[in-house]
């Protein structure tokens, strides 16, 4: 019988995981719990996906305010510091900010504006027009911001970030001051000690601070790289792609992604004969229409994933191929052009006018993308993903 149905995301319910659990057993024991239940039937090229949060606290990775303060204290010095460019999140940064301000005599803060690079939005960017404000080199007080803004909210969470983070500053000791510039060179003028708290963007900010004439010009990703006290760390990533996890702690980025998703293959190469790509995911590359918010606060998409899951896609936009290349066909006459132009493919790369419209994206950012929309941030209780037919086209059977 001719298959009808492609690419099927599946969300797996899995047991509720704790520090020091044997993840891999359970991840392998859930998949052959969903094949023995005649959930689906495991094929070659099939893949599954585990959420990086679920790693990362099965490694124990956590972190305390405490020993981001020591951290801090040791590569900064403990005096003034200024934060450059962080994200509006009570999530991802309220619990850096308390440990950087535990490690500061006085924590300087300077905001993008009107938004920070995922999107949040302190102030409408049309407000900032009307305003007669020019972002790009126009340098705002708290004070001056909020003569011509008043103290905006958050679209979804109704946070006034700007007092927000001054309050838990200064709740941790250390004196704060707010400010709001794009040019990271401005915080220069308030000390020469900088931590770039942006993601994406971070080796250019810091570059920049250096050559403008930084004493000290750190990232997210220069703390936690090693154990302070006993803590958790990621030699990678640091304190980047971490999230709240207590009022005191946050869940840092997992370490050795790469060692378990290939012991998670093998496995399942063993137990099921066959070959099954394997990824960690952490937030989709996407964004929202509403809120104006790319999702990715995470470094990468994804920090692990089998050699089967590298590259973009090799793919032929059919719309091409039916309007333009076949024009002239019909029917079933047509639907054998295509499916022969498919099979024809083989590996080799294809022309540009042959691509057009695809989406000349990284395998795992748009798997990791589906993943997460798959599985969800709230009570769904399905941490792995498991796809069928990723990569099959048009002529699969």
């Amino acid at each position: 019988m001719e298959r009808l149905i492609g690419t099927i995301s599946r969300g797996l319910r899995a047991p509720i995981v704790k520090e020091g659990d044997d993840l891999k057993a359970i991840v392998v024991d859930t998949v052959l719990k969903c094949v023995d239940n005649g959930d689906f039937v495991p094929r070659d090229k099939d893949i599954l996906c585990i959420t990086e949060s679920i790693l990362a606290r099965t490694q124990k990775n956590f972190v305390t305010k405490d020993q981001i303060a020591k951290d801090v204290a040791a590569k900064i010095g403990g005096e003034t510091t200024g934060i450059v460019f962080p994200i509006t999140s009570r999530n991802r940064f309220s619990i850096m900010l308390r440990g950087i301000a535990r490690g500061s005599k006085k924590v300087v803060v300077q905001f993008s504006y009107p938004g920070d690079e995922v999107g949040n939005n302190m102030v409408e960017p049309e407000a900032v027009r009307k305003a007669g404000v020019n972002p790009y080199t126009d340098v705002l007080t708290l004070d001056q911001f909020e003569a011509h803004f008043g103290r905006p909210k958050h679209t979804f969470t109704g946070m006034d970030y700007a007092h927000y983070y001054q309050e838990l500053i200064e709740e941790e000791g250390a004196e704060a001051e707010i400010i709001f510039s794009n040019n990271p060179e401005t915080i220069l003028e308030y000390t020469k000690t900088v931590i770039a708290a942006d993601i994406h963007t971070r080796f250019n900010t810091k570059r920049i601070l250096k050559e403008a004439g930084a004493e000290v010009a750190i990232g997210l990703d220069d703390l936690l790289t090693a154990p302070v006290d006993g803590s958790g760390y990621n030699d990678q990533y640091g304190l980047l792609g971490s999230n709240k996890s207590t009022e005191d702690i946050v869940k840092l980025f997992p370490i050795k992604c790469q060692e378990f998703v290939e012991a998670v293959q093998k496995d399942l190469i063993e137990k099921t004969g066959k070959q099954i790509e394997v990824m960690i995911y952490g937030d989709g590359a996407f964004k929202d229409p509403v809120g104006k918010i790319w999702e990715l606060a995470d470094p990468v998409v994804s920090p692990g994933y089998t050699s089967g899951l590298e590259g973009v896609p090799n793919e032929i936009k059919l719309k091409y191929l039916a309007d333009d290349k076949f024009a002239n066909l019909k029917g079933a006459e047509l639907q054998k052009a295509i499916a022969d132009e498919i099979r024809a493919k083989g590996a080799q790369e294809l022309d540009q006018q042959a691509r057009l419209g695809t989406t000349p994206r990284q395998l795992t950012d748009l798997i990791g993308s589906l993943c997460d929309l798959t599985s969800g941030s709230g009570d769904k209780g399905t941490p792995f993903v498991y796809i069928q037919g990723y990569f099959d086209t048009y002529v699969a059977d």
